[in-house]
């Protein structure tokens, strides 16, 4: 499971303390790296969220994992009053808060500092639910998935997005070797921290995808689940419903 891949593996601190440094370290480059390392597909993604979430009409929504806020600022295109976008890393929250600033939709987004598993909101809270490539950092998978599921409405829609690993020849073969050479290349070329995208390309060569998070997601509680490969399997869009 992914709680046994951390970015600093002789640090001394636990997998959640890890990924908060982490995130606090590359906070400024992150976004624009993402665009090179994805060649900007992400985008195209997170609008497919988007898309799945609206198809609700949601009054609220939680983004968790927000990051820098960019599919909190997304989600603004439905027709949620309340968007509220949590993450354990303040630095990445502060570049969220400015995005959001300029954007001028401070009366919508609210940026929240907190844990995935230990959400800071009561039962049923939430109309719909989204993580983008978030899951895979936390350190205990479980437990914030049944967080979600408290803290999300009866009937109410989860929308995970999340990197998974192609099945079909040749794009295996090219996945694997885009995430082992070029891509902690590029983090190491760009990024000031170069653990953290070596990092973030092994636990996504290891974390569950496809039928098996579906089974977790269904363990957990959560009903209707289905997944939604993106582009030859490299990404994959779960929903599911409470």
């Amino acid at each position: 499971m992914s709680s046994k891949v951390t970015p600093y593996k002789d640090s001394g601190l636990n997998k959640k303390q890890q990924v908060t440094q982490m995130f606090d370290n590359i906070s400024k480059e992150y976004d624009g790296l993402n665009r090179v390392i994805s060649f900007g597909v992400d985008i195209k993604w997170r609008n497919k969220v988007v898309a799945l979430v609206a198809e609700e009409h949601p009054e609220s929504i939680l983004d968790i994992a927000t990051g820098t806020g960019d599919l909190a600022i997304s989600l603004a295109k439905t027709d949620a009053k309340t968007i509220v976008g949590l993450d354990i890393s303040d630095g990445m929250l502060e570049v969220g808060r400015q995005k959001i600033k300029k954007k001028e939709l401070n009366n919508r987004i609210e940026m929240v500092i907190g844990d995935s598993e230990n959400l800071p909101f009561e039962d049923d809270s939430f109309d719909a639910i989204t993580v983008a490539f978030g899951v895979r950092n936390f350190e205990t998978l479980e437990i914030g998935l049944a967080e979600i599921m408290r803290v999300l409405k009866p009937k109410g829609r989860f929308v995970i997005l999340e990197t998974s690993v192609p099945v079909k020849t040749p794009f295996k073969q090219g996945y694997k070797f885009y995430t082992r050479y070029i891509l902690p290349t590029i983090g190491k070329v760009f990024s000031k921290d170069r653990s953290a995208y070596s990092y973030l390309c092994e636990s996504a060569s290891i974390f569950p995808y496809g039928e098996e998070l579906n089974n977790i997601l269904r363990k957990i509680g959560f009903t209707n689940v289905e997944d939604h490969p993106q582009t030859f399997g490299v990404a994959t869009i779960y929903t599911a419903s409470k």
